[in-house]
């Protein structure tokens, strides 16, 4: 039996056509499956919805993703299970992949995720590389995972200390037990919690990340209005505010700034003066990227932890490699701050 594991809180609005498509998915693999929703404290009609769709209704009480989805994994009674968000859509094509690299031995996976209705640039250029990046990593987010049963309950499940970035902890405990795979077939998710930040909430998480990084993925206050506040009545709508405007139109800048870094590295210095616009540009972008580039330690911390745990030598190397690439990606981008705020200090000495 395949289990389909969904956590839910005051998902009236979506969960329908959630629940729709994993029957769907499942009827066309052709395996006996079962839904568990777990329902986290709802006040709306998501269990109702959840036992129309004949899927078993499990009553919580966290208000923690990784606790919600460690219930509904106790309570599976299938040998694979599959973790999808209430927001997510799921198709044949990714289930029997997974399904296809299980029975080849591996014990976890995910897929990319695509966003779909409608949602600012900045998001669309941010869900098109993500789906590159998910594969060449080797990680996935925690709209769409699955695990066999024997993993999850070898490796503890979600780890329960965290409020984010759960799904990439469980993912290096997976790792960690055997081998995980990404698939190429994309889900679609909802990008709701996306559409409402602010141009400065996205780039104060970060701040935040840099300079409290364990506070920021045990403490539930660091997170609160990113991952657990949502205004479900306008979850479909982009804010057409000027204020919301400008603040979608910073993200953008942001976005081509970081993605358009790289291709400094292959244009030479002479050709691009301080003194030209170009030249200042160029020096504006990279004191903005060395700065975001700090959040690297954070990553390469948690790899390097999680390293030396692999039982296979595969991803013990693929590990490796990625912790050797951000811990260069921030031993740079400490060496830029340094020197941007030494030479701001001589500038204003001067007055």
């Amino acid at each position: 039996m395949i289990s389909f594991i969904v956590p839910a809180h005051n998902e009236q609005a979506v969960i329908g056509r959630t629940l729709q498509a994993i029957h769907d998915s499942a009827r066309v693999v052709g395996q006996p499956h079962e839904i568990i929703v777990v329902d986290d404290a709802s006040t709306d009609g998501t269990a109702e919805i959840a036992r129309q769709h004949q899927a078993t209704v499990v009553p919580v009480n966290h208000r923690q993703i990784a606790a919600t989805r460690n219930s509904g994994g106790q309570a599976a009674r299938g040998d694979r299970l599959f973790f999808v968000d209430a927001d997510t859509t799921i198709n044949p094509h990714t289930v029997t992949l997974a399904l296809r690299y299980m029975d080849r031995g591996a014990v976890g996976g995910g897929a990319p995720t695509l966003f779909e209705g409608a949602v600012p640039l900045y998001i669309r250029l941010v869900s098109l590389l993500g789906i590159i990046l998910v594969k060449v990593v080797g990680f996935t987010g925690g709209a769409f995972m699955f695990c066999t049963r024997e993993a999850f309950h070898a490796t503890g499940g979600f780890d329960e200390r965290f409020y984010c970035a759960e799904e990439g902890v469980f993912a290096l405990a997976l790792k960690r037990y055997g081998r995980f795979i990404v698939a190429w077939k994309p889900v679609l998710t909802s990008p709701r919690r996306l559409r409402t930040l602010s141009g400065l909430q996205l780039p104060a998480f970060v701040t935040r990340a840099v300079l409290s990084p364990i506070k920021t993925l045990t403490q539930r206050s660091f997170v609160e209005k990113i991952w657990y506040d949502s205004n479900r009545e306008n979850d479909d709508k982009i804010p057409t505010s000027l204020a919301a405007k400008m603040s979608n139109g910073i993200l953008l800048v942001m976005m081509i700034v970081l993605l358009t870094g790289p291709v400094w590295y292959f244009i030479p210095r002479s050709l691009t003066p301080l003194a030209s616009p170009l030249g200042k540009f160029r020096f504006v972008d990279g004191i903005f990227l060395c700065h975001v580039g700090l959040i690297f330690w954070l990553i390469a911390l948690v790899v390097f932890v999680h390293l030396f745990r692999r039982r296979q030598w595969i991803e013990w190397m693929k590990l490796a490699a990625l912790g050797a690439f951000c811990s260069w990606q921030a031993w740079g981008s400490t060496l830029g701050v340094i020197w941007f705020w030494a030479w701001l200090y001589r500038r204003l000495a001067h007055f």
